[in-house]
């Protein structure tokens, strides 16, 4: 699954450029143009990561980055900052903040998508390994095999998906609407209730009569991978 950005600048042509930069080295992005949209769209979209300038109308990034780190949503969302300051007090301001890296203007697309990757690997190491684990159920991304305890378990390719991306965020609520975009991609319409069949199909083929329940439905939210109760 490709990492979402969430991508907080005020400058168009900036914009424009790390979009095509880093959708071509594989990942997603959504941009927000101020301080207070990206605290919206953090909330909404739930991010991988943030790149956040310092620099912003209605807010700055800073405080931005404060307010990031405050909410239960996005307290361990790994942020790199943006920005034209390059002398170390402000280097040490943006870090203290609760920014993971630092990265001073002008850069190279090739630096930024370098440090992306690496606090990518320290703040969540499923996206860097090729084996995905919770609970009992293991996923082999490489040779596209899933396993619970003892057995092998037969998914399609959408369910597949799907458990792929929950299982890369354990614990987290997603809605339906987050979901479709996540495995089913943001260009294509798709029914919200056809999340909930594929739900039914993975939970059908995850869990036996004496197993647990892994997948938790939140009433009025959407679903998370969570140890739940028996089956």
């Amino acid at each position: 699954m490709k990492p979402l950005v969430l991508l907080v600048e005020d400058e168009a042509a900036l914009v424009t450029l790390l979009r095509y930069n880093l959708e071509r080295e594989g990942f997603r992005l959504v941009d927000a143009r101020d301080g207070e949209e990206a605290l919206v769209l953090a909330k909404e979209e739930r991010p991988d990561l943030v790149l956040l300038d310092w620099m912003l109308p209605l807010m700055s990034g800073l405080e931005v980055c404060r307010q990031l780190r405050r909410a239960p949503e996005t307290r361990d969302v790994p942020i790199i900052m943006l920005t034209a300051r390059g002398e170390e007090a402000d280097k040490v301001r943006g870090l203290d903040s609760g920014a993971d890296d630092y990265i001073t203007k002008p850069f190279s697309p090739a630096e930024l998508v370098a440090r992306m990757r690496a606090v990518l690997r320290r703040a969540q190491p499923a996206l860097a390994n090729e084996t995905l684990q919770f609970d009992d159920l293991e996923m082999d991304l490489a040779a596209h095999r899933v396993r619970r305890g003892l057995r092998d378990v037969h998914l399609g390719p959408t369910e597949f998906r799907l458990l792929r991306y929950l299982m890369q965020h354990p614990g987290r609520v997603f809605s339906r609407e987050q979901l479709l975009d996540a495995v089913w991609g943001r260009d294509v319409y798709v029914e919200p209730r056809t999340v909930d069949v594929h739900i039914r199909r993975l939970r059908k083929a995850l869990n036996n009569d004496d197993e647990s329940d892994l997948i938790r439905t939140v009433r009025s939210a959407g679903y998370a991978l969570d140890r739940g109760q028996a089956a």
